[in-house]
This record gives C-alpha cells, structure tokens and sequence, in this order.
C-alpha cells in the first residue's frame, strides 16, 4: 500500500485507498467532512486536458467514513475520464497567491 507523506490543510495523510487512487478525509468546520482525491502515484487527475493536482469532492458530510464513501462512488464513477497525464496536451493549473 503506498504512503503520502504530503499533507494539505486541515488533514495529515491520505486515510484511504481507492483502486489506483488516494482519498484523503478532512473536517471543514466541526461535523462537516469533504474528501480529497489523487493519484496515488502523484500523477495529476486530466479533466478535459486540464491537470488538477486533486479533486476536493462531497458535501458537508457528518462524519469522514461517510466523506471517503463519497469520494469512492466519484472515483467508481468518473475515474475512467481522468485521463493519464499527457504533456502535450495539458494545461497546468497553478495556484494564485
């Protein structure tokens, strides 16, 4: 099983592991869980020739099993139209400070 050390804020560490995908619970307001998804090889998720490093999915679930469900049924769903990444088709998004 592979481990990420990588953190993003409000959570540790990916909490679950979904085919070839990382979910990663984290609480945004005390009871209201969302779940974050990735490539579990750190590769980016392609939707419509744009990389997203991660997808935050869900609604304000009350616990975080409910949230890492969730992101189960995306992944079960829409993974098949992530594509690979692809460099020379990609746009990268970047982050604005």
């Amino acid at each position: 099983m592979p481990q990420l050390s990588e953190s993003w804020g409000g959570a540790t560490e990916m909490t679950s592991f979904h085919g070839e995908y990382g979910i990663e619970s984290f609480e945004v307001g005390r009871g209201l869980w969302h779940a974050r998804i990735r490539r579990a090889n750190h590769e980016p998720l392609i939707i419509n020739g744009v990389a997203f490093p991660h997808l935050e999915v869900g609604f304000a679930w009350p616990d975080k099993t409910a949230a890492i469900e969730d992101a189960k049924i995306h992944i079960d769903r829409f993974g098949p139209r992530w594509a690979a990444c692809d460099e020379t088709s990609v746009t990268q998004l970047t982050t604005i400070a």
